[in-house]
């Protein structure tokens, strides 16, 4: 889709809650232009329909700037070995790439003003009810570890409840998102 620069300023949140304030801003965008489409945002980067990623944000910083990266699958799905991809096109959605940057864009403009003025707890509460509900058993692959979603923390870190009901708070890394386990099995 493309990438927008957002300089820093001395006030601002922690850089790297901007992934939230884009997965917000898609969200809305998705939303606004397509609301047949059930899809959810998978911490901290990802757009999900039906499961499987249609889009995708990247965060790279460079001295007191950050590049945002966003990619949307609209019409095409690439496939990829390790997780199923999505499309917009096949569940009815017929957006325009332009169009769909433009409201992206006025998107983006909101969750940034929101995210310096009323800060990353404003965008947290924006974020928890387009994510994954709470309970949702996840896997940290740089860890290793199995928990269940418990939310998000007010600095925007994921919150995964263990086994034992200790939470640990992970700030970034790959999460893989895991189906239920059926009772009895």
């Amino acid at each position: 889709m493309g990438s927008t620069v957002v300089q820093l300023h001395a006030s601002d949140p922690v850089a790297a809650t901007l992934a939230l304030v884009a997965g917000v801003a898609l969200a809305r965008t998705v939303m606004a232009l397509a609301p047949m489409v059930d899809f959810r945002l998978k911490w901290p980067n990802d757009v999900l329909v039906d499961g499987a990623k249609c889009s995708g944000i990247l965060l790279e910083r460079t001295g007191n700037a950050v590049v945002i990266g966003m990619g949307v699958n609209l019409v095409s799905a690439p496939e990829l070995p390790d997780r199923p991809t999505a499309c917009l096109a096949d569940k009815g959605a017929s957006i325009d790439r332009d169009r769909f940057a433009d409201v992206l864009a006025v998107a983006m403009v909101d969750a940034l003003w929101t995210w310096r003025q009323e800060g990353v707890q404003s965008i947290v509460r924006a974020w928890l009810p387009l994510g994954h509900p709470v309970g949702t058993p996840l896997h940290v692959s740089e860890q290793g570890i199995d928990g269940v979603f418990d939310g998000l923390a007010p600095d925007g870190a994921l919150r995964l409840r263990l086994g034992g009901g200790e939470t640990m708070l992970i700030h970034a890394g790959d999460i893989e998102l895991r189906r239920p386990v059926a009772e009895g099995k």
